[in-house]
């Protein structure tokens, strides 16, 4: 089965048109057992998967995310369940998580989420995990466009690659180049990623020594 490299862009720009994350008013006031979760998460976020037999969130991945045993000492990456049950926050971190652990190690979303957990996670404030998940989500959206556009532009420029090679030969080596831009596009914005990564524990490391020192 051969694909027209003018169909796999328009195939992209469409999942690309697509992209939505969970609205918060769609996440349950209520609390929610551990297979209640797994359904939500795979009901919303099955425009996600590449393959159908693909798993959005499982209990094993829950219990993965919550054991210390995966983390530093008395860390978690999710805050313990009540009773085991799941709130509306945790569905929150669980998102976060699932979008994250594409790119990103364990570790580093651990660094990424804990400062947040910490302060804003069932707090008694208007500003808390939701308002944060709102705010970063409505962000990502209005990048779609510009995303399109970047995508738009490595096509228009692998269509002018290997004008010497023969017709059959030229289709595939396009679709690779076409591939190979649009993913070198990514590639600086996640080196930088991890680069803030690390700026990003160490302020979050400096912070936990000043309050440390302040308290004593």
């Amino acid at each position: 089965m051969t694909i027209n490299t003018e169909d796999l862009l328009n195939s992209i720009l469409e999942s690309v048109g697509r992209i939505d994350y969970i609205h918060p008013v769609d996440i349950p006031n209520i609390d929610l057992y551990m297979d209640q979760v797994t359904t939500f998460m795979d009901e919303h976020l099955a425009g996600t998967k590449r393959r159908d037999e693909d798993k959005i969130l499982t209990k094993t991945m829950i219990n993965n995310y919550s054991k210390n045993n995966l983390l530093p000492p008395s860390v978690n990456l999710l805050p313990p369940p009540n009773k085991k049950k799941y709130s509306k926050e945790h569905l929150l971190v669980l998102i976060f998580v699932y979008y994250f652990k594409n790119l990103l190690s364990i570790k580093d979303i651990e660094i990424l989420l804990k400062p947040l957990t910490d302060k804003y996670f069932a707090v008694d404030s208007e500003f808390d995990m939701e308002s944060i998940y709102e705010e970063v989500c409505k962000m990502e959206k209005s990048r779609i466009g510009e995303l399109q556009d970047s995508i738009r532009k490595a096509y228009e420029t692998a269509e002018h690659s290997f004008v010497c090679v023969d017709d059959e030969e030229r289709e595939q080596l396009q679709k690779f180049a076409f591939i190979f831009r649009t993913l070198h596009y990514f590639f600086p914005i996640f080196m930088l990623m991890k680069n803030c990564i690390i700026i990003y524990s160490y302020i979050s490391f400096r912070e936990e020594i000043k309050a440390s020192i302040n308290f004593q």
